[in-house]
């Protein structure tokens, strides 16, 4: 979840800002939230301070505060979250200069004279917002890559629940949270290429300690997110006790 903070000493537009904030996360499904929404600079830092994760701020510019501005706000903000989005509201319209001036990367200014335009430029903002994060989470994860009868498929490591040896020699099924398919291949080499995310809990079965509900210590199975399970070994029994933070 993605943290919003808002700050203008408006409370009028501060309440309009929330309502189409809210409206909008509703609406398209953000994965976001308002977590503080305050005319107080402080406030607004000491809440970030509390969380240390990245955020979406939106700052009034003329902040009515004798220790801050938007700008030197801005400025306080990226010493804690340099990589947060900051979407300006002001009464002004070009304000690149001030914010290059101050070292500031804003993702966007919003002129709140004219509250049509203000809507609409909220509700872009989120959804370019919305549109870098799943950039940014496309990057940072990691595919299995395999050759499935003609085509060559790249499956999200986070959803393969485990592998499972098949009936023939040499033949791997995959169980995922979307589908389930099978290809040549080892479980041994696997377990090798996928060590630290995968266990071999069964000679038979690889399983993906992230994806594991629960185990089922008397019918020897391991049970995962979906309700599909697996088999697991004596021998693997404590090491999968030690991952999941079981004790007997």
């Amino acid at each position: 979840m993605i943290p919003i903070y808002l700050c203008d000493d408006e409370e009028a537009v501060r309440r309009e800002i929330r309502q189409v904030l809210e409206k909008e996360i509703l609406i398209s499904g953000y994965d976001m939230e308002i977590v503080c929404d305050s005319k107080d600079p402080r406030e607004i830092l000491e809440t970030l301070a509390e969380n240390r994760r990245k955020g979406i701020y939106i700052l009034d510019v003329d902040l009515k505060n004798e220790q801050y501005s938007g700008f030197t706000l801005g400025q306080a903000i990226r010493r804690i979250d340099s990589r947060g989005f900051l979407v300006y509201v002001t009464a002004y319209g070009e304000l690149a200069f001030d914010t290059f001036r101050y070292k500031l990367e804003a993702l966007d200014y919003i002129v709140k004279d004219d509250q049509d335009k203000m809507y609409q430029g909220i509700r872009k903002a989120l959804e370019i917002i919305n549109e870098r994060l799943s950039e940014e989470r496309g990057e940072d994860r990691q595919y299995f890559t395999v050759k499935f009868m003609d085509t060559v498929r790249h499956i999200p490591v986070d959803e393969i629940l485990f592998f499972e040896t098949g009936g023939k020699s040499h033949r791997i099924i995959l169980h995922g949270l979307k589908e389930n398919m099978d290809f040549t291949g080892s479980i041994r080499e696997l377990q090798k290429e996928l060590s630290g995310q995968f266990v071999r809990v069964h000679r038979a079965y690889l399983a993906n300690v992230s994806l594991i509900k629960a185990l089922d210590i008397r019918e020897k199975k391991v049970v995962f997110v979906n309700g599909e399970n697996c088999l697991f070994s004596r021998k693997s029994k404590n090491e999968l006790l030690s991952l999941l933070g079981y004790t007997e």
